[in-house]
């Protein structure tokens, strides 16, 4: 007699609680969907999560020293244009113009 779908999905249910296997799940952005989606047919695997996982344990096998540049998320620089600055510093001369700091 053939198993039925419950029986099924309560055994595939089983076998993971057994293995410890929990499932992760994020929200992405198109961009790095895109990323994603280039790396997996670069190296011809079809299953996100094998992507995810073989990424991870090849990450975790370059060690600390290996793996934490790789982890370190880019930092944007932003220089305030020379135009805003000299409009900032107008407008902090005329405040303090209007409201003389109080001595004590």
């Amino acid at each position: 007699m053939a198993k039925s779908n419950a029986e099924r999905s309560e055994k595939a249910a089983a076998k993971r609680k057994s293995r410890g296997e929990v499932e992760v799940r994020f929200h992405t952005l198109p961009a790095t969907r895109q990323a994603l989606a280039d790396l997996m047919a670069w190296s011809g695997i079809e299953e996100p999560g094998e992507a995810m996982t073989l990424m991870i344990h090849h990450l975790h096998g370059l060690g600390p020293g290996g793996a934490l540049p790789l982890l370190t998320p880019p930092r944007h620089e932003y220089v305030i244009p020379e135009n805003v600055s000299r409009k900032l510093k107008l407008a902090y001369q005329r405040e303090a113009i209007r409201k003389p700091i109080e001595e004590s």
